[in-house]
C-alpha cells in the first residue's frame, strides 16, 4: 500500500495504518483487521439506532453542561446524519465481533468525532471516547441500540405488515364469506365451512401474533443506558439515564423508558429473546396460511385445486404452462429462517455471565433481520398472493356435493351406526350423500336436503 493511500492512527495499544479516506480510526481498523467472518456488517436499521442514540447523549450531555455546547451541537449533527444513512460505507465491522459490541460502539465513536471535529472551531478536535462516548460503555450503549431498532423496526415495519395482512385477508373472507367448502382434518375430508371462516382464522392467527409482539415491546422499550460499565452507571450523571430516555422517544417518534434495575438490562436480553420468541410463533402461524394457499392451489388437475393463484412467473425450465405457487414457498422459507434465528438468539441469551452479555452483536442482526424478512414476505403475500386469488367454484362445489362427511348432520336424526354406513356406501358407490340418505333412510328428499345444506351446516348447531 502506498503512503498516500493510508495514514497512521493510534490508540492506547499503539498506531496502526487505516484508509486515508475513512472516517474510522485505530480501533474501527483493528476490529476489521480482527474480524474477517462473515463480511456482514451490522444491518443498517442498527447503525440508525447507534447514531440516535449517540445524537441524544450529546443533547443530554450539552444540557448538562458536561460538554461545551459547540461540541454537543457538532456530535448530535453528526450522528443524525449517521442515523439518516450518510455514512453507512463508514461501518465495516463484522457481525461476528467481540461480543459486547464495543467495536461497533468504537465504529460510531470514531466516525461520529471525525464528522464532528471537522465542524468545531479550534485546535482540539472532538475526542471518540471523552466527548462522543461521554457517560457511555459500550455496556449500556449496544443494548440500548439493539432496543431501540428492534423497537423501531416493529413499529414502523413489522406491525403496518402485519395489519395490511390482516384487512387483505378480511376484504377477501367478507368477498367470499358464503361459499361454502369442504374441510379438511388430518388432510381428510371433514364437514364444511366457508372461505369466510377459513380466511378468518388466518386472520385471528395474525392478530393474535400482532398483540404478543405488541405486549413484548412493553417490555423491550426499557433502555439500560445511564448502567455504563455493569449496571451502577458509573461515570455518568445520575440524571443520565431517564433524560436519555426522553430524549430518544422524542427523536425516534416512538415511547422508551429508562429500565429501572440497569444491572438487568445489562447482563441478560430477555426481552430481546422474548420478542424472538414472539417473532417466531409469527413464522409458524405465518407458514400455516402459507401452507393452506399451496394445498388449496394444488393441482389444478390431479391436486384440490380450490383456487388459482396470480400467475407470477413460469414454474420449470422443462415443463411447459407448469406455474407454481412461488410467493407462498418464499414466505415458507423466510418462515424457516426466522424459526432458525430464533434458535440462535436463544443460545445468545443465555450467553450472559455475570454483568454481560457477550452475543449482543448476534442479537441484533438476527433479531432485525427476522423483522425485515416477515415485514416484507407478509405484504407480498397480501398483494401478489391473497389479493388476487380466485376460487373454483364448480371444483368446490362438485368435491362439497361428494363429501360422505356430510351425513355427520343426520347423529342427530338417525344415529351415528347408520350415518356412518351411508357415508361408507356413498363413498364406495361414488354416490352423493343424499341420494344414498334417500334410499337408506325412507325420509322425505326435501327434509334430507335441509339437514345437509352444506351453507346450514358451517352455521353450526344441532340439526333436525
Amino acid at each position: 500500500m502506498a503512503s498516500h493511500d493510508y495514514r497512521i492512527e493510534h490508540d492506547s495499544m499503539g498506531e496502526l495504518q487505516v484508509p486515508a479516506d475513512a472516517l474510522w480510526g485505530a480501533q474501527t481498523q483493528r476490529a476489521v483487521q480482527n474480524f474477517p467472518v462473515s463480511g456482514q456488517p451490522m444491518p443498517r436499521g442498527f447503525i440508525r439506532a447507534l447514531g440516535l442514540v449517540k445524537a441524544a447523549a450529546a443533547e443530554v450531555n450539552g444540557g448538562f453542561g458536561l460538554l461545551p455546547k459547540n461540541r454537543s451541537t457538532a456530535i448530535r449533527r453528526a450522528a443524525l446524519a449517521v442515523a439518516a444513512g450518510e455514512h453507512d460505507g463508514q461501518f465495516p465491522v463484522d457481525v461476528f465481533q467481540t461480543g459486547s459490541g464495543t467495536s461497533s460502539n468504537m465504529n460510531a465513536n470514531e466516525v461520529i468525532a471525525t464528522l464532528a471535529s471537522r465542524a468545531v472551531r479550534g485546535k482540539a478536535g472532538v475526542h471518540p471516547n471523552d466527548d462522543v462516548n461521554l457517560g457511555q460503555s459500550s455496556n449500556d450503549v449496544i443494548p440500548t441500540a439493539l432496543r431501540v431498532s428492534a423497537q423501531l423496526a416493529v413499529v414502523e415495519d413489522l406491525l403496518p405488515a402485519i395489519r395490511h395482512l390482516r384487512r387483505t385477508i378480511d376484504r377477501r373472507g367478507r368477498a367470499l364469506g358464503k361459499v361454502a367448502k369442504t374441510g379438511r382434518t388430518h388432510l381428510m375430508d371433514a364437514m364444511p365451512l366457508t372461505f369466510g371462516q377459513e380466511f378468518g382464522a388466518w386472520s385471528s392467527q395474525l392478530a393474535s401474533g400482532q398483540a404478543r409482539v405488541e405486549d413484548a415491546l412493553k417490555r423491550l422499550r426499557r433502555l439500560p443506558i445511564g448502567g455504563t460499565a455493569i449496571g451502577t452507571g458509573i461515570n455518568a450523571d445520575p440524571r443520565f439515564g431517564a433524560a436519555m430516555a426522553k430524549a430518544l422517544s422524542k427523536l425516534a417518534g416512538t415511547r422508551f423508558e429508562s429500565a429501572d434495575d440497569k444491572f438487568e438490562g445489562l447482563a441478560s436480553q430477555d426481552d430481546a429473546v422474548e420478542l424472538s420468541g414472539q417473532l417466531n410463533a409469527l413464522a409458524v402461524a405465518l407458514m400455516k396460511i402459507a401452507n393452506d394457499l399451496r394445498w388449496m392451489n394444488s393441482g389444478p388437475l390431479a391436486g384440490l385445486g380450490e383456487v388459482e393463484l396470480p400467475a407470477l412467473q413460469p414454474g420449470s425450465s422443462i415443463m411447459p404452462g407448469k406455474v407454481n405457487p412461488v410467493v407462498p414457498e418464499a414466505a415458507c422459507m423466510v418462515c424457516a429462517q426466522v424459526i432458525g434465528h430464533h434458535a440462535a438468539i436463544t443460545v445468545a441469551g443465555q450467553s450472559g455471565n455475570f454483568q454481560l452479555n457477550v452475543m449482543l452483536p448476534l442479537i441484533a442482526a438476527n433479531l432485525l433481520d427476522s423483522i425485515r424478512l416477515l415485514a416484507n414476505v407478509m405484504r407480498l403475500l397480501a398483494d401478489s398472493t391473497i389479493d388476487g386469488l380466485h376460487v373454483r367454484r364448480d371444483k368446490v362445489a362438485e368435491a362439497l356435493d361428494r363429501n360422505p362427511i356430510l351425513v355427520t348432520a343426520l347423529n342427530p336424526v338417525i344415529g351415528y351406526e347408520k350415518a356412518a354406513a351411508i357415508a361408507k356406501q356413498a363413498y364406495r358407490e361414488g354416490r352423493p350423500v343424499l341420494d344414498v340418505a334417500v334410499e337408506v333412510t325412507g325420509m322425505p328428499e326435501k327434509e334430507l336436503r335441509r339437514l345437509l345444506d352444506p351453507a346450514a351446516l358451517t352455521r353450526g348447531g344441532i340439526q333436525g
